[in-house]
């Protein structure tokens, strides 16, 4: 009887497992559908008579993006953000809340090769050998004597925006072997999901 019982618990756990994604799946699509969909079509109502198809709004959404995205990604339009962060900086409240703003932006547009805020992912020898952070390359420097130095950023999970600046030699880094991308869904999902090893690691 006890192994029955065992039996049941064991295949009722594995089918909460099994289902888990698949809610995750549902809910974000429903937060979508409650959140950006229906507010998009209640917005654009009250301008033109139009028909109520579920995830229209979404589409329209994306559609205007792409095209903000086309508009901003030229010379005309790097211009006119900078008008828009002269803007900002003049105005107190605002300059808070665009500042805010803007560091999610950049940190969401890490992985952009035109940015490359995070050069690559390291580890970073932050307890003498006795452990590894995984952290970002952001750039370079140089000491006193000349000697190259490394600045790397190394986020608090889950949270990417937030973390410590190491400034550490080259000699107290390790190259892990993944991509920027890797390293952050590392991160964000607190190490549940990230390459099963290190590749050509040095």
């Amino acid at each position: 009887m006890k192994h029955f019982f065992a039996h049941i618990r064991v295949n009722i756990l594995r089918g909460l497992l099994a289902i888990i994604p698949l809610l995750f799946c549902i809910t974000a699509i429903l937060l979508l559908y409650d959140l950006i969909d229906k507010q998009v079509m209640k917005f654009l109502s009250q301008f033109v008579d139009i028909r109520q198809i579920p995830g229209m709004g979404i589409l329209l959404l994306l559609a205007c993006l792409y095209l903000i995205g086309m508009i901003f990604s030229n010379v005309l339009g790097r211009q006119i953000f900078r008008i828009i962060d002269l803007v900002t900086e003049r105005i107190p409240i605002i300059k808070a809340i665009y500042a805010v703003g803007k560091q999610i932006s950049d940190t969401l547009s890490m992985t952009d090769p035109q940015k490359q805020a995070f050069k690559k992912a390291v580890l970073v020898d932050a307890f003498n050998g006795n452990g590894w952070l995984l952290g970002f390359v952001t750039g370079n420097l140089k000491d006193q004597k000349g000697e190259s130095l490394l600045k790397v950023f190394v986020p608090t999970a889950p949270h990417p925006l937030t973390g410590i600046i190491f400034i550490v030699k080259p000699a107290q880094t390790m190259d892990c072997g993944w991509t920027v991308e890797e390293a952050l869904k590392t991160i964000v999902s607190v190490g549940i999901i990230s390459p099963a090893d290190f590749r050509n690691i040095s």
